[in-house]
């Protein structure tokens, strides 16, 4: 049976039911894994008791909560589902090779998940240990905060504990025991409270427990959810609210649990979520035996000040138990240690008076009702503290952040008043507030001094000087009524106080006026902890260190403000727990309240006590179904509903919560219900109004005597309209909820390793379609070298003539000799050249002759069928004079020769130097070709061949050497022995020139002798020949660049050629594996796109941000997320390219020296004669491949026409293909854009002063300062005047950002990989140097929350930045050495950049503009931030498996961690399993993290290993790479 619990504040005195408890000095701290060892029998009989129950019920042990929680509107439910589990995915386990990629992800995540389930507890533990002795408690979560406090550990339970318990074993009973039994946990609030209490009873007890509270968002759990909880855990520790709650909808029943503990029972009373479970679930049990025990806890049974007899049983009657204490009071006297009471005696107060500055502000300002409680207090502060107090309270209430939240106070009400009135009215107040606050800031106050403090501070001042005197281990703690005494009394002493006296001040969290204090939980915490380590040593405390505290022993309390009740003194003289400890009644002489309030206390705990010592032991219970008629009778007359189908119930009490949780489920709610009450014949009427979007739009309640019951009415009846009408489901939960879209789970990854074969267009499509006519017109395209002479011989720029003229290429860098290198430049000619027939056969002549001559290969003459020609150029040639015909600049000499002669004829007449500088071929071998030098007169063809000629499979003789006939052939040849002998350089036959010669290029041997009567002298040039064996390096880039083009006109895009070709040219299969080592890297191909894709997935996120902002007015900002993904994902952008074939036009295979020949011309002679042509060729490419070229193509389109992003928009619109983004030029966003009413509304003063100084710190002047406002409007603040909070435009501005980051990144690092621009890029828009610039331009100061923890915690980092500036002289990377900032500071900047660029009609000018000022300083020199640029520990552990140790089943998964610790805590746990074996884990508050915590240990253990040993070790028998699953969206967000 599981056991649901509900809180209690004196948990000894429940433990004492449970656990032996020890004094103080016997406790220690235990592991809590450790079981309940044997030797405590007394203990394990009690449990043997608790566990003889059923064990399908769970014990609730609730605490007591703030009277906020009770009436608060339920949170709405939200998508927490979108997100699943984090899983970085690979090969499956080996041994299921036979189950498919989705079984084998489900049985891993099997795997996982429970492995998570046994192992939450012990790593939540062991990381909060490991943490607990050395972190600062500023860096701690509540839990850990709490967690690093000495864990109570129970051994000895004392008499009269076990008396109580046997008592709790037979009847429900109320345990009345004094405060100081046993150390209250702490009771901030009911979080805190929860947290220590779970903390105890983990330590304590081997059952299965959770802590719950609301901010676990318990709100929109399940009943699923609520009945596998009672499942899996005995104990369950929560507020009372969520029980009630739990009920109210019908989760569990009350039935389903065991046991419920309520923590100060006495406040069970009226509405309190405490009488609200007794009366509405509790007594509607009719079966006796269904209903859980119920055990209380108080110091007080009743805190009123009639009959005491008579409301002890009262409480009796509700709780339905019996008022029981320890039979024996020396038992209690025993283990209690009761201080001394004294009574302090100030002179009389002085009547309340004006200062000079209360006088002035009221007499300006008296009538502005925001500040009538602040002129109340500062009047009575006159009497109570003094002159100097008074005074100082204002200038806590002006304090800038106060001023603040009365400004929106302020605007809250005029807002929501009834009556329109002009916006005139709340500029002059809001004006008139202004002026208070620079009133207060120019005032001249005083010290405090004698004359102007009170009596009474006077008097505290004195024994607090006593006390503090030196130095001393005293612990103090003053009660005040209100947190304003407590305030100014601290600022007080903190100024007079001794040197020894460390003042702190401990207020609540609940919110107060707009000029009180606020604090959060959390620094509650760091207060106390503070305080118990001696940081403090002396407390300025309202109430809220009065009830459940677990506050250190101090030696002094001191009543500065008396109690107001019995519970108050109790609880409060509890704190001094010390022996020899002193609590100090302060009273005024001659007060005769004061001294009746004394006597009042005193006696009431009297009559207390003999009331508890008079109750029979024997007693029965007193509190049964007949004694609460007479309590639940005024409730008899309200009505109730219950769910047939559930139990659900509707009360009065529960309609206000479950019609606002439906209000809030509305899809376009921004506000909650309006209840609009009216007087008629004395009773009370209200209306309710709902939303326009509800289904119900108002309901009238029945009149009433009450306001407060005149409003359930009409929630009771609006529910039960909603509930009619199918609204509210059997659970009553609205059945409408915010829309959610519809993509949000879906799967939009890529498979890394996926690779598919796809067609490849191996010959631009421009070549085809002109072919098959004869043409009269050609276009020239001359390419020539940069520097002619890196060549190392003679060279002639050629022409390529063409059909259609070429566009202007970029030049291409040619390796020429071992370190000598030179662009090609292509230069297009705008004019033509007309062609006859005979020009045409000329140039086709002499274009077959270089494929013949050089290239040994002969193709058919057929001009029709010719996709080019080439012709030399006249050496004169420089540039294009516009004067200069195109015909005049071929060489038409040259073309000629070659047309009339097959070659240069030889014959032995001819004279040597003739034979000098000629390009020589060997008829009968392709790949013998010479440049002739001279002739060697000493040599004839019979000598034999030198030693330094490069070998030849002939070397009997010079003669010899210079044949390549077969055997049989030569036999029949005859030559002429007396033909002179020609030194000559063997041609390397080498045809890409686009890549570096090789190891062995650069030693082959070139030296020849050879004789002229075997060889063919050519008809070419030899500087033709020398430009001709460019000619395949050539063509080969120029038909890339004419794909590449092609692929732009396909997406109707203009692209520069160098660009476009760089955008889709893969060189190797790992090509986005940047810093790896590349494989198959094929050279020569120019740059790749890494860089285009890197630029190109940022302008994508930002196109698709700023359509979908502009499209989805209405949308929130998770809705923009998932759209913008299903947008910008790789699976997207893979799906749209495969549909218009992108993947034929990708470039993923380097020079080929058989695809740069022509198409369309018959081969006849040649290798690869009989071969037959393709224009597409196969290869292989990963699915993220193709996503990725989709990027480049936004990337190259961005820069071929920048500042102008026409063309990147349009690009985006072909690569996305979708509906919401339809866009075909930048001015078209701005026309989807409809301002909406709140930017268009008439702005306030305060709107238009924000707007003026934010100029003033920016530059930017707003036209719509409302659109401003809402920049600076946190989440958590309500939507008051419309006007909505920071998010849509945060979503903008964050893309906004990035954009203009990586352009400065890209452009300022041209060199730089992508990785390195992603590392270094990750500084700039860092939450941590955002957050720094936030407070470094003042944005802080401007921004609306709601609560305490946002201020607290960007004052406390604006503080700390201050700090670390100065210490580091104003370097620009000092942001660096802070803690992380509040995320909202961030937010506001981009939300920012945001309101910028909506205002100024979409001006990305303007963004620029902002980082030219105030971001770009601090990154002009990059290298300062290399320690953001390390390699992450997921990808070094990724390519350590594949690579490294050749493995490829393995997964990194992260999850939530399963109810971590039971608490509300959001950790991740991670995971690294191979072969389905955990090898090493990590923790962290991001799924991101702890995958790299996870990688950090997995590399620690796997790096030792050698490959067999990692073999041996885990069980692999991976071949290295047959199926890894490793999950990638392939975005920059």
């Amino acid at each position: 049976m599981a056991t649901l619990v509900e809180s209690p504040s004196y948990e000894e005195d429940l433990l004492g039911l449970q656990f032996a408890v020890s004094e103080p000095a016997a406790i220690q701290e235990r592991p809590v894994s450790h079981a309940l060892e044997d030797p405590y029998s007394k203990y394990n009989d009690l449990l043997m008791d608790i566990d003889e129950v059923p064990v399908a019920e769970p014990l609730i042990y609730m605490n007591d909560t703030a009277p906020e929680e009770v009436e608060a509107v339920h949170r709405a439910e939200e998508a927490q589902h979108p997100y699943e589990d984090s899983e970085s995915e690979s090969e499956e386990d080996k041994t299921v090779k036979e189950l498919g990629p989705s079984e084998r992800k489900r049985e891993y995540k099997q795997k996982f998940d429970k492995w998570a389930r046994q192992h939450a507890k012990i790593i939540t533990d062991q990381e909060i240990r490991l943490r607990k002795p050395t972190a600062n408690d500023e860096n701690l979560s509540i839990r850990e905060i709490l967690h690093k406090g000495q864990t109570r550990i129970i051994t000895d339970p004392r008499e009269y504990q076990l008396e109580l318990f046997e008592r709790a074993k037979q009847q429900n009973i109320i345990a009345v025991l004094d405060t100081g039994v046993s150390k209250h946990p702490l009771a901030v609030d009911s979080v805190a409270l929860v947290f220590q209490q779970y903390e105890v009873l983990n330590s304590n007890l081997d059952q299965q427990i959770i802590c719950l509270t609301g901010d676990m968002n318990t709100d929109s759990w399940v009943k699923e959810k609520w009945q596998g909880l009672l499942k899996q855990y005995m104990i369950i520790v929560c507020t009372a609210e969520i029980l009630n709650q739990c009920l109210r909808h019908s989760f569990i029943g009350i039935d389903q649990i065991n046991l419920i503990i309520f923590d100060e029972a006495h406040h069970a009373k009226k509405n309190h979520p405490y009488a609200r479970i007794i009366k509405d679930y509790y007594i509607s049990e009719a079966d006796l035996s269904k209903r859980p025990r119920v055990f209380g806890m108080t110091a007080s049974p009743v805190d009123v000040r009639s009959d005491f007899a008579q409301a002890a049983r009262d409480l009796e009657n509700l709780l339905h138990c019996q008022i029981a204490t320890t039979a024996d009071l020396t038992l209690l006297k025993a283990s209690v240690s009761r201080p001394n009471e004294v009574v302090a005696n100030y002179s009389r107060l002085l009547y309340p008076f004006e200062t000079a500055l209360y006088r002035e502000l009221q007499t300006r300002y008296g009538n502005m009702d925001v500040l009538s409680k602040f002129f109340e207090y500062a009047r009575e502060a006159t009497s109570q503290l003094g002159e100097w107090c008074a005074d100082h309270v204002w200038t806590f209430a002006m304090a800038e952040q106060a001023a603040l939240r009365f400004e929106r106070k302020i605007e809250k009400a005029f807002l929501k008043a009834r009556d329109t009135k002009p916006i005139e009215m709340l500029d002059e107040e809001q004006k008139r507030l202004r002026e208070v606050q620079e009133l207060v800031m120019r005032w001249k106050f005083t010290e405090p001094l004698d004359n102007n403090l009170s009596s009474k501070v006077l008097l505290l001042r004195d024994y607090l000087a006593l006390i503090f005197e030196r130095q001393t281990s005293t612990r103090c703690i003053v009660f005040v009524d209100i947190r304003h005494t407590a305030r100014v009394l601290y600022d007080l002493f903190s100024r007079i106080g001794s040197p020894h006296l460390r003042a702190g001040m401990l207020i609540g969290a609940r919110k107060g006026d707009p000029g009180e204090l606020k604090t959060s939980v959390r620094e509650q915490l760091l207060t106390l902890n503070k305080f118990k380590n001696g940081v403090l040593n002396c407390l300025f405390a309202t109430s809220v260190a009065e009830e459940g505290l677990d506050i250190p022993e101090c030696n002094q309390v001191i009543r500065f403000d008396l109690y107001h009740t019995l519970i108050q003194y109790i609880q409060s003289r509890g704190r001094a727990r010390h022996t020899d400890s002193k609590y100090i009644h302060m009273t005024e002489e001659g007060n005769r309240g004061h001294y009746q309030a004394v006597a009042d206390v005193q006696q009431g705990e009297a009559v207390m006590r003999q009331f508890c010592q008079s109750l029979p032991a024997d007693r029965l219970l007193q509190g049964n179904d007949s004694n609460l008629e007479a309590t639940l009778g005024k409730e008899k007359a309200f009505r109730t509903f219950v769910v047939p189908e559930s139990g659900a119930k509707l009360t009065y009490a529960s309609s206000l919560p479950i019609l606002a949780l439906f209000v809030s489920c509305l899809p376009e709610a921004t506000s909650g219900p309006n209840y609009i009450v009216t007087a008629e014949h004395g009773q009370y009427i209200c209306e309710v109004i709902l939303p326009e979007d509800s289904p119900v739009h108002s309901a009238i309640g029945r009149p009433s005597s009450k306001k407060a019951i005149a409003k359930r009415s009409a929630a009771f009846e609006a529910c039960l309209l909603l509930r009619q009408g199918g609204h509210l489901d059997q659970h009553l939960l609205s059945t409408l909820h915010k829309h959610l879209p519809a993509m949000r789970n879906a799967h939009l990854a890529l498979n890394l390793n996926k690779s598919s074969s796809y067609d490849m267009r191996i010959k631009p499509r421009i070549w085809e379609d002109s072919r098959g006519l004869l043409p009269e017109t050609l276009y020239m395209t001359i390419f020539k070298l940069e520097n002619p002479h890196c060549l190392g011989r003679a060279s002639q720029p050629m022409a390529l003539l063409t059909r259609t003229r070429l566009p202007d290429f970029p030049s291409v860098l040619l390796y020429l000799q071992a370190d000598k290198s030179s662009n090609l430049i292509f230069d297009s000619l705008q004019g033509s050249l007309i062609v006859s027939e005979d020009t045409l056969s000329k140039l086709n002549a002499f274009t077959l002759r270089i494929y013949k001559d050089i290239f040994n290969k002969k193709f058919e003459s057929n001009i029709a069928a010719m996709s080019y020609w080439f012709a030399p150029v006249v050496n004169q040639f420089r540039h294009i004079d516009g004067q200069r015909s195109s015909n005049d600049l071929l060489d038409w000499q040259a073309i000629n020769y070659v047309y009339h002669n097959e070659a240069w004829q030889w014959n032995i007449h001819c004279r040597h130097d003739e034979l000098e500088n000629r390009y020589l071929v060997d008829k009968w071998d392709g790949s013998r070709r010479f440049w002739s030098y001279k002739v060697l007169p000493h040599l004839r063809p019979q000598d034999p061949v030198p030693q330094d000629a490069t070998a030849h499979r002939y070397m009997d003789s010079i003669l010899d050497y210079s044949i390549s006939l077969f055997p049989k052939a030569r036999k029949k040849a005859v030559w002429r022995q007396d033909q002179p002998v020609i030194y000559a350089h063997r041609v390397l036959h080498r045809l890409n020139w686009l890549d570096k010669l090789t190891e062995k290029e650069l030693t082959v041997n070139h030296t020849a002798y050879v004789c002229p009567e075997p060889l063919l002298f050519s008809a070419l040039s030899t500087p033709v020949v020398a430009m001709a064996y460019l000619i395949p390096s050539a063509i080969s880039r120029v038909e890339s660049y004419l794909i590449a083009l092609e692929t732009c006109d396909m997406l109707g895009l203009t692209i520069q050629p160098g660009l476009a070709l760089e955008a889709i040219t893969k060189d190797s299969d790992n090509t986005e594996e940047h810093r790896q080592e590349q494989i198959h890297l094929q050279r020569g191909m120019g740059k790749n796109y890494e860089r285009l894709e890197f630029i190109g997935d940022c302008f994508l996120k930002m196109a698709t941000s700023i359509s979908l902002f502009c499209l989805g007015p209405k949308n929130n900002e998770f809705e923009y997320h998932v759209r913008r993904m299903c947008l910008i994902c790789n699976k997207n952008l893979l799906e749209v390219a495969k549909g218009k074939k992108l993947y034929e036009y990708i470039r993923s295979v380097g020079f080929s020296r058989r695809n740069w020949y022509p198409q369309g011309i018959k081969l006849l002679e040649g290798k690869g004669v009989n071969k037959v042509e393709s224009q597409v060729y196969d290869h292989r490419l990963g699915d993220k491949t193709i996503a990725d070229v989709s990027e480049a193509l936004i990337g190259a389109a961005l820069l071929s026409h920048r500042p102008n992003m026409d063309m990147a928009v349009k690009a985006v619109t072909a690569l996305v293909s979708s509906s919401d983004h339809e866009v075909a030029q930048w001015a078209d966003y701005y026309k989807l854009y409809e301002k909406p009413a709140y930017q268009l509304a008439q702005p306030s003063a305060i709107h238009t002063d924000l707007a003026l100084q934010i100029e003033k710190k920016t530059g930017y002047r707003f036209q719509y300062p409302r659109l401003l406002q809402s920049a600076f409007v946190h989440p958590s603040h309500p939507n008051y005047g419309g006007i909505p909070c920071y998010q849509r435009l945060e979503f903008l501005g964050d893309s906004l950002l990035d954009m203009v980051c990586v352009n400065f990144i890209f452009n300022r690092h041209p060199d730089r990989d992508p990785q390195w621009l992603t590392e270094h890029k990750m500084a700039m828009v860092s939450n941590k140097f955002l957050g720094a610039l936030a407070i470094e331009l003042g944005f802080h100061k401007h921004l609306r929350y709601n609560g305490s923890a946002v201020e607290n915690g960007n004052t406390r980092y604006a503080n700390e930045l201050r700090e670390v500036k100065e210490e580091h002289n104003g370097a620009r990377d000092y942001w660096t050495a802070t803690r992380q900032p509040p995320k909202c500071l961030a937010d506001i900047i981009e939300s920012y950049l945001g309101a910028v660029f909506v205002d100024s009609e979409f001006n990305f000018g303007e963004i620029e503009r902002f980082f030219n000022d105030h971001i770009r300083w601090f990154f002009e020199d990059m290298s300062i931030y290399d320690t953001f640029a390390n390699n992450h520990p997921v990808t070094h552990l990724h390519n350590h498996l594949t690579l490294g140790l050749g493995c490829s089943n393995y997964k990194l998964m992260a999850s939530a961690v399963p109810n971590a610790a039971g608490t509300s805590i959001n950790h991740q746990i991670a995971a690294l399993m191979v072969h389905g074996q955990v090898v090493a884990s990590g923790m962290a508050a991001s799924s991101k993290n702890a995958k790299v915590k996870a990688s950090e240990e997995a590399l620690k253990v796997l790096k030792p290993l050698a490959p067999y040993e990692f073999r041996e070790r885990w069980g692999c028998n991976c071949e290295g790479g047959d199926y890894v699953e490793l999950e990638d969206v392939g975005t920059a967000i």
